[in-house]
């Protein structure tokens, strides 16, 4: 039970991140859509947070997945 707590509170901490990612990346595609002259570090930002939102999505299913099966097993 330690370990399933343990990785609920890195999909949270991976969730705050990801919500941190999304305004990044408003800002930084903001930027984009107003033509500035150099683009390096805001398509730099926007793979950043895409890596985010990718180790958040698969933390989520894979804590899920652990989830579902300690509740099957209780039963």
């Amino acid at each position: 039970m330690k370990n399933l707590k343990t990785l609920i509170r890195v999909t949270i901490g991976l969730g705050v991140l990801s919500l941190l990612g999304g305004v990044f990346s408003h800002l930084a595609l903001t930027d984009i859509n107003h033509g500035e002259a150099e683009l390096t570090l805001e398509w730099t930002i926007l793979r950043i947070c895409a890596l985010i939102f990718l180790a958040f999505i698969g933390m989520a299913l894979f804590t899920l997945s652990r989830v579902l099966k300690k509740i099957d097993l209780s039963r």
